[in-house]
């Protein structure tokens, strides 16, 4: 996935996020929230995985997608 695509996939799950949190799905269960929260941080953070390698002069299509658990870790 390049950062053009992992940048469409976070602009279409905030869309999401903020038709949940405005109440247009009102019905929608809690657990999608959660794994929306998820999948946004563990797609920042594979962006953020991809542009240090470039920066370090490595291939950023090196930089593979860390597991939602370990990305839920990290301190803030």
């Amino acid at each position: 996935m390049d950062e053009q695509q992992i940048l469409r996939r976070i602009h279409a799950l905030v869309d999401e996020e903020h038709e949940l949190r405005t109440g247009l799905a009102a019905r929608t269960p809690d657990e999608r929230l959660t794994h929306l929260e998820q999948t946004l941080d563990q797609c920042w953070d594979l962006l953020r995985r991809r542009r240090a390698l470039r920066d370090a002069g490595m291939n950023p299509d090196d930089a593979k997608a860390a597991p939602i658990s370990q990305v839920e870790s990290y301190l803030q």
